[in-house]
């Protein structure tokens, strides 16, 4: 059987992934998608997202989904709350519905992504093992199931383990030194009424003694939160996740002398999952290869305390799949133009994140983090 070819693939079929293709599609480019998983519902995709105004709401825009990401943000979310250990609230700012950064929920987005794209867009189930160079700029993909593939352009659009990234980039993602613990806690406001309360309906924040306390609601009215310790990379191999009372304990060690409200996020969480937080270096780029380029995560992995992850996978998509728009039948000039902005754009974001980190996780997080908060909205 000979090989398929297709002109244009995009591994990962993400946001970032997504919204290339559909920006293309806007542009009459035809573009196949490789997903890993195997269907659109095989796994929740979880958490809320606030999407910037100045890079994920422009993607949105490109892509011509502006109006139904309206309809599905979550009013209310654009909260904060900033909490010491004490229980001490010391920021505590409405939604007012005057800010740029509304919420919504990950999988509602995919799904009006997914909902955008022409039927077989996506090729579900294909887990990439690896790629190679061939001439003229082509790749051949290959994958688990064993079928391999070859393309004029491949993008990478594959997140923090990218296998597409090994083309460009020797980079390997590095542990940041902070590891959560994710927990959730479901039908708050009827189970876990106390941390309901405390929580409230946006952004939720208690820093102190060089760990946190993060959380937020979910549309589906459970909270989310992510106990986040500074600790040695090993520390979540110690702990037996498979026994959650125990979990607990070693999670609530971190937190001895906290407010009880607080330690009751952990404490009566329905689920536990353990998480590294990882991030390639800031300021990480690539010499310019024929027909292959990154996205996303794949590009510019950072920790998540600047908020810019899934905004700028989304926004670099838009860019990319513009930037092909833009130079019909020169993919090279395209994909030029394309990284000289990326690079500088995922730097400063990257940049960013680290500082953040330093800033809640370092010494005087929780008084570095309040003026922080306290200077105005243009900080946040």
């Amino acid at each position: 059987m000979s090989t398929p070819h297709f002109p244009l693939a995009i591994i990962g079929g993400g946001l970032g992934g997504l919204t290339a293709a559909r920006v293309l599609h806007v542009h009459g480019i035809e573009a196949a998608v490789f997903e890993a998983e195997a269907s659109a519902a095989s796994r929740t995709q979880g958490g809320m997202l606030d999407i910037h105004v100045e890079n994920g709401q422009k993607a949105l825009q490109a892509a011509g989904l502006h109006e139904g990401f309206r309809r599905i943000v979550r009013e209310g979310g654009q909260a904060l709350r900033l909490l010491g250990p004490d229980g001490t609230v010391h920021v505590a700012e409405e939604d007012d519905g005057s800010g740029g950064r509304p919420e919504v929920d990950r999988g509602d987005l995919r799904d009006l992504l997914l909902g955008s794209l022409p039927d077989g867009t996506v090729h579900w189930g294909r887990k990439v093992t690896g790629a190679r160079p061939l001439d003229d700029g082509r790749h051949e993909v290959a994958f688990a199931d064993g079928r391999v593939l070859t393309t004029d352009l491949l993008i990478g659009a594959d997140g923090a383990w990218s296998r597409i990234r090994p083309l460009l980039s020797d980079a390997r993602p590095a542990y940041t030194g902070i590891s959560f613990v994710e927990a959730d806690l479901f039908e708050a406001e009827t189970r876990h009424p106390r941390g309901a309360a405390l929580v409230g309906g946006g952004f939720f924040l208690a820093l102190g003694d060089e760990r946190g306390l993060l959380a937020h609601r979910e549309t589906d009215g459970s909270l989310h939160t992510y106990a986040a310790l500074k600790t040695e990379e090993g520390w979540l191999d110690a702990v037996d996740f498979t026994d959650p009372a125990a979990a607990k304990a070693a999670v609530l060690a971190h937190f001895d002398g906290w407010d009880e409200d607080l330690r009751g996020l952990v404490a009566e969480a329905d689920r536990l999952a353990p998480r590294r937080v990882h991030a390639l270096p800031v300021g990480h780029r690539w010499d310019r290869a024929p027909g292959v380029t990154l996205l996303g995560d794949a590009a510019h992995l950072m920790s998540p305390f600047a908020g810019e992850g899934a905004n700028l996978a989304m926004f670099d998509g838009s860019e990319l799949a513009l930037a092909l728009a833009a130079h019909p039948g020169d993919t090279e000039a395209a994909l030029a133009a394309y990284e000289a902005a990326l690079f500088p754009r995922g730097e400063a974001s990257a940049a960013e994140s680290a500082t953040a980190l330093e800033m809640m996780f370092g010494e005087r997080g929780l008084e570095r983090t309040v003026a922080f908060f306290s200077s105005g909205p243009a900080a946040h």
